[in-house]
């Protein structure tokens, strides 16, 4: 099978991926989920004419001359309904959110008074209508504030708290089964033969998924063993999780079984090496209604892969915007001429005196250092069979 471009890979990989079912979520639980229906408000914001300081609400007409006494005919704090009107010469002591009393129409802050026991003293200018916010001031009912497709932060959460709504609709979140592959595996705390080294991928991939907006289903390592492997898949597929991702073994090796043990699983095949680099070694399909990621084993390129691939998947199952964002920069290095492969290179950025964004990368981009990769905060993009290319050069960068 000839190497497919990414973009036509990821085309490709995003074609039958639709976004998951509706679930109703406490607020509590909303953060980061995605809007999957218009809201509206339930009430007015504020539902009463408020008082916007601490003050005195009075009728402004009172005020002809300065200094003017006011009789203070009790008070109202927030939270609380002031029961009568308040006449000629009369005040209300008020406090910043209580409603305005019936007759008011003016809320003169304290600073510009002067209180002596049951009477207050106005005593510099007012303005009729001043420190109240009327009612629907902020929105109003019926108003539709927050549209579907809306990735939920604080801004919002806060605001659909006081739009009076308790649950939110919202996409359910994708769940992601995760196998590492490989006899060379042992997890964290263990103690490895000569010839074993320490599983990391699965915990990187658990971790992006999770932070993008996905529940984890750990498959554990699976040894290099057909049987293994496939009564692994079995599970996955039971489950009926939304995406399983494997983890080695997608390579050609003797060793490397996993893709013929998704086939043999009835694996739809949707394609095998990509022209990039590093990760040539991705696999794609479909099993049942599981969408399959074969990630190498490789940690860089894993979590390239993961980066440019698994990313997307999520995003689009949760409803969210576009598959990744990309960045324009320059480059802090110089760069060779490149080959028929996208390469995507581990880099440092900053802010120059001129307010760009320069990216340099590092010296060794071997796909399996980690050191760099958790170093790194972004990857540069470079294109298939690009000229080598100066210092401040424009180039697209991924932020990591």
């Amino acid at each position: 099978m000839a190497l497919m471009n990414v973009d036509d890979a990821l085309e490709q990989l995003l074609s039958d991926i639709s976004v998951s079912e509706v679930e109703n979520v406490s607020l509590h639980n909303a953060t980061a989920r995605v809007l999957a229906a218009d809201l509206v408000a339930n009430r007015d914001q504020p539902p009463f004419r408020a008082s916007a300081m601490d003050g005195y609400a009075i009728r402004a007409d009172n005020v002809k001359e300065l200094p003017t006494k006011l009789q203070i005919i009790g008070e109202v704090p927030a939270g609380y309904h002031f029961p009568d009107a308040v006449h000629n010469w009369e005040a209300v002591r008020i406090f910043t959110g209580a409603p305005v009393p019936e007759g008011a129409d003016t809320v003169v802050m304290q600073e510009k008074t002067e209180r002596d026991g049951a009477f207050v003293t106005i005593q510099q200018e007012i303005t009729k209508g001043s420190n109240i916010r009327e009612a629907g001031q902020d929105f109003a009912t019926g108003e539709t504030l927050l549209k579907k497709g809306t990735e939920l932060t604080y801004r919002h959460l806060a605001l659909a708290a006081a739009m009076n709504h308790a649950v939110l609709p919202v996409y359910k979140r994708p769940v992601i089964a995760i196998l590492a592959t490989g006899d060379e595996l042992v997890l964290p705390g263990e103690t490895p033969t000569e010839s074993q080294i320490i599983a990391a991928n699965n915990f990187a991939i658990a971790s992006f998924a999770q932070t993008i907006g996905a529940d984890i289903m750990d498959l554990g390592i699976a040894r290099d063993d057909m049987t293994e492997i496939s009564t692994t898949i079995e599970k996955a597929v039971a489950a009926e999780v939304d995406c399983l991702i494997t983890i080695g073994g997608v390579s050609v090796g003797d060793h490397d079984l996993v893709q013929e043990a998704l086939k043999r699983a009835g694996m739809n095949l949707k394609f095998w090496r990509i022209a990039m680099r590093p990760g040539k070694p991705l696999l794609a399909g479909k099993l049942g209604k599981t969408q399959v990621l074969g990630l190498p084993g490789n940690p860089v390129s894993s979590m390239t892969c993961a980066l440019l691939f698994l990313q997307p998947i999520i995003r689009k199952m949760l409803g969210k915007k576009g598959p990744y964002k990309i960045t324009d920069a320059v480059l802090g290095s110089a760069l060779p001429e490149n080959d028929y492969r996208q390469s995507y290179m581990r880099a440092r950025m900053h802010i120059d005196k001129d307010g760009r964004t320069v990216a340099s990368i590092f010296s060794d981009q071997d796909s399996s250092k980690l050191s760099s990769f958790a170093e790194a905060d972004c990857v540069i993009i470079r294109p298939p069979n690009s000229p080598a290319s100066k210092v401040g050069t424009p180039c697209q960068i991924i932020k990591l």
